[in-house]
């Protein structure tokens, strides 16, 4: 009896967790998959199968919002990453003064307003906006660019707004990791001739892997549920130029027709492109765990 209760009371304190990640994600994502079986207007359903499936490979929409996805996934989390592994050495220098102002302002973009920041966004790339005087008044550019209204420059917008927002948040993973690096490390390569780069590369890198590889995860995931940037900075246009799954899930059961069947299925691409990145992201970092 004794034993019984030794090998069972971990469960005490972790049954409330398990019960509500059970009723607050499992039983959603195994709801969400029944309904991907299901096709019909509003809460009028019928099963079709895999109808909704093979739909996707039809659904030109789907295709644009998917390639579009991809290329933000492709462009903007390397260039957040490195952005991110470059500040946290940088503040990381000892020698280095007003560390803790310069932390807090690059830090400082990811706990504002997402809808706020995405306004403001909005505002800054507009035809009058401040990017666009700023060029101007540099002589870099003859007139102002149309920001929101051209198919790349809208991409490019909003990798330049999430990699604002997110690079501060992958810093202090960085940060927090260097805090603990052993600084003989450095000093002893120093004293064998290293580069402040090689350093980088050699030492720096390899130490930081696990860290490197978590936020890579967790970045893949965040790009690919995209969606408060679109849908503020400029609602997916010009055109569907800037659509991602997450905000073509929203229109089909929002703004266009309701299909909440059709909607729960690209609902699972993510869900399978999450695992399937995830996986090969594991594999090339080496990863055997």
């Amino acid at each position: 009896m004794q034993r019984f209760k030794k090998k069972n009371i971990g469960w005490l304190f972790i049954i409330l967790s398990v019960l509500g990640i059970s009723l607050f994600y499992f039983y959603p994502m195994a709801q969400a998959l029944i309904l991907s079986l299901q096709s019909g207007m509003g809460a009028n359903l019928e099963f079709v199968g895999l109808d909704n499936y093979v739909r996707l490979f039809n659904d030109p929409t789907f295709i644009t919002a998917l390639t579009n996805t991809v290329i933000y996934l492709l462009i903007q989390v390397p260039l957040m990453i490195v952005l991110a592994l470059i500040f946290s050495v940088l503040l990381n220098d000892p020698t280095l003064k007003f560390k803790g102002f310069f932390r807090t302002a690059i830090f400082l973009p990811a706990v504002t307003s997402l809808v706020a920041y995405a306004v403001i966004f909005k505002y800054l790339f507009g035809n009058n906006g401040l990017i666009n005087d700023f060029l101007v008044d540099l002589n870099i550019i003859a007139e102002p660019l149309n920001w929101l209204s051209d198919p790349l420059l809208a991409k490019i917008t909003i990798v330049i707004a999430i990699t604002w927002r997110w690079t501060g948040y992958n810093m202090i993973f960085y940060l927090s990791a260097l805090q603990n690096v052993d600084k003989a490390l450095y000093e002893a390569a120093k004293i064998d001739g290293a580069t402040a780069i090689q350093q980088f590369f050699f030492i720096t890198i390899p130490l930081l892997k696990p860290i490197i590889l978590f936020t890579s995860i967790v970045s893949t995931i965040g790009t690919l549920q995209l969606f408060d940037e679109v849908m503020n900075i400029t609602s997916g246009g010009p055109g569907n130029a800037t659509m991602t799954i997450s905000m073509y899930i929203y229109n089909l059961s929002f703004e266009y027709t309701p299909d909440f069947g059709y909607a729960a299925t690209v609902s699972y691409v993510i869900l399978i492109l999450v695992i399937l990145l995830s996986f090969i992201q594991f594999k090339v970092a080496g990863d055997r765990d």
